[in-house]
């Protein structure tokens, strides 16, 4: 790694609706502190809280918000995104348990790979299942939860001047499926880095919700879907 400090924005979206779901996002935060030395890399970090009344409580380590507008997945992405300004970002669902030297890992390739935009890390409960192990090199892809880890998107900055802002209409489903269009559709390199280790505690808040609110948040997010990607991709294109 190059010397001096190297600066990554990290937003973390959390909904601490219980003490336990909040403890999440502590934990959460305790490994992101615990897995690099400061000396090297610094996290600027800003959490995004859907809990309302917990306002004006404040998550340690970063700073906390409190916004007014109704969630969406993207929209609050894009809030904490416009508060930061280094030239790394990573967009992270609260529940996750960094490894250490995660992000050592993950930003070595941007050193080689001048053309590479985007990576996420492997995780070490899910990956496995399908047959990508840890330290097993850079893998090439754009595949929602095999290359691409919606739960952990990290990418430069400047790829914002390319792709624009996360688009707000996705709450949450779908969302990291329109991030893995963007790549496709625009060429953009990303890699799943399999030496940097980030831990998904698969859909702690999701599970939480009600079944009217957990339909809106994931089932009915694939009309908007459909309406913007199916025809871009071939979806019930008949051969004629």
């Amino acid at each position: 790694m190059e010397s001096g400090i190297t600066e990554v924005d990290v937003v973390i979206l959390s909904f601490a609706q219980t003490e336990e779901l909040k403890q999440v996002t502590v934990n959460c935060l305790n490994s992101l502190m615990a897995s690099e030395d400061p000396e090297l890399i610094k996290f600027n970090i800003i959490v995004v809280e859907s809990r309302k009344d917990l306002a004006p409580f404040q998550y340690e380590y970063g700073q906390t918000i409190y916004s007014d507008k109704p969630f969406g997945y993207n929209r609050y992405m894009n809030i904490g995104i416009s508060m930061t300004s280094a030239p790394y970002i990573c967009l992270c669902n609260n529940d996750l348990f960094f490894h250490k030297h995660w992000a050592t890992e993950i930003l070595k390739p941007f050193k080689v790979h001048q053309d590479l935009y985007s990576a996420s890390p492997l995780c070490t409960i899910h990956h496995p299942k399908f047959g990508i192990f840890p330290n097993t090199g850079e893998l090439k892809g754009n595949r929602v939860r095999l290359e691409v880890s919606g739960w952990c998107l990290f990418f430069k900055r400047s790829m914002l001047n390319l792709i624009g802002k996360m688009d707000e209409n996705f709450t949450f489903k779908y969302a990291s499926h329109d991030y893995m269009h963007l790549l496709w559709v625009l060429d953009l390199k990303h890699f799943l880095v399999t030496s940097s280790l980030v831990d998904h505690l698969d859909h702690t808040t999701i599970n939480k919700q009600e079944e009217g609110r957990f339909n809106e948040l994931v089932f009915k997010q694939y009309i908007y879907y459909a309406k913007k990607w199916a025809h871009r991709l071939g979806h019930n294109w008949e051969a004629i």
